[in-house]
């Protein structure tokens, strides 16, 4: 990863653009709709620090370098991370082709090697991440704590909401109807009970490309990893970041972090996992086999 992505909250804060032309205009449309303020600064303004004081972020768009230079200087002499759009060697920050959806934002970047790629990327994804997306996200933020106060074990709150997410609260969100998501997702969770874990075996040999897509996901919902020496890291690295690590298990320590609800997935290399699942199964533990071969 040759640049951490991260994602600056706009409520409240002030976003500085600095220059004129289409490009800051791109800028200025970037930012439409969104709850920041904008300081537009033009000339002389442009190339004071005192004019970004207070600012999140500032953007500087001119085809004059000298004006683009000494701008971001002015930028970062008020300790204000700034974007020069065009000179990455200007740069604090690059500025990634966003998916903006309210709530939920995707955005791809190339660390400024090539924003046209970027660009199709997003193009590529865009149709698949609804408009409703951002109402649905906007109604779990706003019975975050709720949830949290009813479920504070994290593996029973994630099992919830991976249920909660495909369910009529979020369908009603996606629609437009805050108010019924509310009800109903309040009333999802008054009736929620603990459910059964599971333990799922999933190929680790790797590379990660030939994994299925339902074996992905099951690695990006387990709450433990049980992993084979020799797991492909590629593969190690679809799981949550913040999922427990272990070595294999004996089948009685598996089925017994199933029975505390848990997700466990079952990494494996060889072929003695067709005893383990045996186990698991005579014990009345719910398996799953996310493809194997062999």
């Amino acid at each position: 990863m040759d640049a951490f992505p991260a994602f600056f909250p706009l409520s409240g804060r002030t976003v500085a653009i600095a220059g004129s032309g289409e490009a800051a205009e791109a800028k200025l449309r970037l930012f439409a709709g969104s709850p920041a303020t904008l300081r537009r600064l033009e000339g002389e303004a442009a190339l004071k620090p005192a004019s970004y004081a207070g600012a999140a972020l500032a953007f500087v768009a001119s085809a004059d370098d000298a004006f683009a230079e000494a701008a971001a200087g002015a930028a970062r002499a008020a300790h204000v991370p700034v974007n020069v759009v065009d000179r990455p060697a200007l740069c604090d920050f690059t500025t990634p082709a966003v998916i903006d959806r309210g709530e939920v934002v995707a955005a791809f970047g190339t660390g400024g090697a090539s924003p046209m790629l970027a660009t199709l990327l997003r193009h590529d994804i865009e149709a698949r991440v609804p408009e409703g997306a951002g109402r649905v996200a906007a109604l779990f933020a706003g019975l975050q704590t709720e949830i949290r106060q009813v479920l504070p074990e994290p593996h029973r709150r994630r099992a919830f909401l991976r249920a909660a997410l495909t369910g009529p609260a979020a369908e009603a969100a996606m629609r437009g109807e805050r108010d019924m998501a509310v009800r109903l997702l309040r009333a999802a969770l008054m009736r929620d009970q603990p459910g059964a874990g599971m333990v799922q075996f999933i190929d680790a040999r790797g590379p990660a490309d030939l994994l299925t897509l339902r074996a992905a996901r099951a690695l990006s919902a387990a709450d433990i990893l049980a992993c084979d020496a020799g797991a492909h890291d590629e593969v190690l690295a679809l799981a949550r970041r913040d999922a427990e690590r272990t070595g294999p298990q004996a089948p009685e320590r598996l089925a017994e972090l199933a029975g505390q609800g848990l997700r466990v997935a079952r990494l494996i290399v060889g072929a003695g996992w067709r005893t383990e699942q045996a186990a698991l199964d005579a014990a009345g533990v719910e398996t799953e086999v996310l493809p194997i071969a062999g």
